[in-house]
């Protein structure tokens, strides 16, 4: 299947997936976030590497062996941006390895050129990722 990519699809899959990567880390790198924009840049472009690769002479059985893949070692990339503290009841970095998580699965996207998936997914993500004030607003007041 790869054989018949041309290069300038398999750079605008590339592109595309560095793109939507930046997007979500611009908001990680604004808030001072351990995982950033080259981070998240890194990760869409890895996950849609590994699915252009597999895309190569494959079935539909091996991508998906593949995207399952990139699933798991994408969550314990994420599960390594997560910590609790000993002092605090709480939890920091969930954000984080969730946004780690939609960078992966919008380069997968951008690997299999599902572009309104891609789209959709990287604007709501971003939505999502602009809520903070909202969410912070929102625990002050329940406490």
């Amino acid at each position: 299947m790869m054989d018949s990519l041309a290069y300038d699809d398999v750079l605008l899959r590339l592109g595309a997936a560095v793109f939507v990567g930046a997007l979500i880390g611009i908001d990680r790198e604004i808030r001072h976030k351990p995982a950033g924009v080259r981070t998240m840049a890194l990760v869409a472009l890895g996950s849609a590497v590994f699915v252009l690769a597999g895309l190569e002479g494959s079935t539909q059985d091996s991508t998906s062996r593949i995207i399952q893949g990139i699933v798991a070692g994408v969550g314990f990339l994420g599960a390594g941006t997560i910590m609790r503290p000993h002092t605090e009841e709480s939890v920091h970095g969930l954000t984080t390895a969730a946004s780690i998580w939609l960078a992966a699965a919008l380069g997968v996207a951008c690997g299999l050129a599902f572009w309104t998936l891609v789209i959709v997914g990287c604007g709501l993500g971003v939505v999502v990722l602009v809520l903070e004030p909202i969410d912070r607003w929102l625990k002050a007041r329940a406490s």
